[in-house]
């Protein structure tokens, strides 16, 4: 009998585990509403308690924007130092309204092709206390992130649709004639 009580109690401490969301690696969002639409991808050490994690993500408006989640004391909004396979990325995170907190402003879209393409990255405050581990493995970042962003493009309207196989033509110009 004891050995059934440790067996389920050893499978409870990992459910909970699981079930908070924030590992190492890269994996859909476990927030609330986001896993169709967000990439995860967090430090080596990351746990439910101490995390820091960069995320892709869909917008409502079909855009697709870089956020930063993490557990760091202060927050995630400052000045941020990316580092992906030798390449940095100094960023700003500014606050907002999405499950994060926080994105990195401007155009992030050089830094979502390095994390694609990329081997190894770092995430390093530049302002502010410093949280778990910098070191983000990207291995599984492309696969996850295009997966998450799959149909993150704006729908079309029903009879608006080419048949499948058919190029959309594109419109042409007519050539103007002298008079």
């Amino acid at each position: 009998m004891p050995s059934q009580l440790l067996a389920w109690v050893v499978l409870v401490l990992m459910s909970a585990a699981a079930a908070s969301g924030e590992e190492p690696g890269w994996h859909f969002s476990p927030l609330a509403g986001e896993g169709d639409r967000a990439a995860m991808g967090c430090t080596i050490d990351t746990t439910s308690v101490s995390h820091t994690c960069i995320v892709v993500r869909c917008a409502d408006d079909f855009s697709v924007a870089l956020h930063l989640h993490t557990s760091r004391a202060g927050g995630p909004a400052g000045r941020w130092e990316l580092t992906l396979d030798r390449q940095s990325f100094p960023v700003n995170i500014v606050a907002d309204a999405t499950p994060y907190g926080a994105r990195v402003e401007g155009d992030a879209t050089g830094i979502i092709e390095g994390i694609e393409q990329g081997e190894t990255g770092y995430i390093e405050p530049l302002d502010g206390a410093r949280g778990n581990s910098s070191r983000l493995p990207l291995k599984g970042s492309l696969q996850t992130i295009r997966q998450a962003l799959y149909f993150c493009a704006p729908r079309t309207e029903v009879g608006q649709e080419t048949p499948a196989g058919m190029v959309a033509p594109v419109p042409q110009k007519r050539p103007q004639t002298e008079r």
